[in-house]
C-alpha cells in the first residue's frame, strides 16, 4: 500500500540528503520536450518503457511502473518550457520519506539539453542504496530520453 511522504517544497532540491543529477541531449525543441513531460501525461508509457500507466489528476500525476511501484505526485513549479518540478506525495517505494524531481529542458545547439534532478530522503537503508543505484538510474534515464527523442521525431 502507498504511504504518504513528507510534504517538501522546491527548496528540497538543494537540501535533500541525496541528490542525483542526470543530463542528456535530445533533438526536439524545449517546448516539445516540456509538453511531453508535463502536459501529455497519458502518453508517457509510449516513450518511457518503465511506466505502465500515467494519468493527470488534481494538480499532479498518478504514475504506475511495471513491477508495481506507484507514485502520486503534485506539481510544484511549471514554467514552460524552462522547468517542471513535482513532489511525490505517496508511493509504495520501500523506505522513501521525501522526493522531489525537477526537469529542465534548455536549448542546446539545434535541440535540447534535458537535465533532471532527483532529490531524495528516506530511511538509512534507502539513502545508502541510492548511491550504488545511480549508474542504473542514469542508464534508465538515458534510455527514456532516447525513446522520447524517437517519439517526438
Amino acid at each position: 500500500m502507498a504511504r504518504r511522504l513528507r510534504p517538501v517544497g522546491p527548496d528540497f532540491l538543494e537540501r535533500a540528503p541525496v541528490r542525483l543529477v542526470f543530463g542528456r541531449d535530445i533533438a526536439a525543441s524545449p517546448d516539445k520536450v516540456f509538453q511531453a513531460l508535463a502536459e501529455d501525461v497519458a502518453d508517457m508509457p509510449r516513450w518511457f518503457s518503465a511506466v505502465a500507466s500515467a494519468r493527470a489528476g488534481h494538480g499532479g500525476r498518478h504514475v504506475r511502473l511495471h513491477g508495481g511501484i506507484r507514485f502520486e505526485e503534485t506539481v510544484l513549479v511549471t514554467e514552460k518550457p524552462e522547468v517542471y518540478t513535482y513532489r511525490v506525495d505517496a508511493t509504495n517505494t520501500p523506505g522513501a520519506r521525501a522526493r522531489v524531481e525537477e526537469c529542465r529542458p534548455a536549448p542546446a545547439g539545434s535541440g535540447t539539453r534535458l537535465c533532471t534532478t532527483f532529490a531524495l530522503d528516506g530511511t538509512a537503508a534507502f539513502r545508502l542504496g541510492c548511491r550504488p543505484a545511480a549508474p542504473g538510474v542514469d542508464i534508465a534515464f538515458g534510455r527514456a530520453v532516447a525513446a522520447l527523442d524517437r517519439y517526438l521525431a
